[in-house]
């Protein structure tokens, strides 16, 4: 069972190098990159949800940090989602998950995920993650 009414997603990074990377999917309809998300079941909270999600979507698996860093509204119209959105550092990447053949996974710089997504109110909340990794 889900809860309709909010979404949940995780922003995964990892430092490369001394280098800031997010890890972004593309949607599966109309290939923008975003990042894992989906709607929040009853039975996981919303960090448990989301990492769920970026298993299923990217094939990532990450710490517990369980810390919320925003809030965006997905959707258009009637359609419109609040989500939750939360850090979660980066511990495994599989090859193999469920949706591999549905999505595309990228590492990008923060610079370049900023740029990258669509979403205005995502973009905020990756130039504040920015401010806070990159001196």
């Amino acid at each position: 069972m889900i809860n309709e009414s909010i979404q949940s997603a995780v922003v995964p990074y990892r430092f490369v190098e001394n280098a800031f990377e997010i890890l972004l999917i593309t949607s599966l309809k109309k290939k923008k990159w975003i990042i894992p998300k989906g709607y929040v079941e009853y039975s996981l909270t919303p960090f448990e949800s989301a990492k769920k999600e970026a298993y299923e979507e990217a094939g990532i698996t990450g710490s517990n940090e369980t810390e919320q860093i925003g809030e965006y509204i997905a959707g258009k119209n009637d359609n419109r989602k609040l989500v939750k959105v939360f850090l979660m550092k980066v511990l495994e990447q599989d090859e193999d998950y469920p949706e591999k053949h549905l999505r595309k996974r990228k590492w990008f710089s923060i610079d370049e995920a900023i740029e990258n997504v669509s979403n205005e109110q995502l973009k905020n909340i990756l130039t504040d993650l920015k401010k806070r990794f990159i001196n």
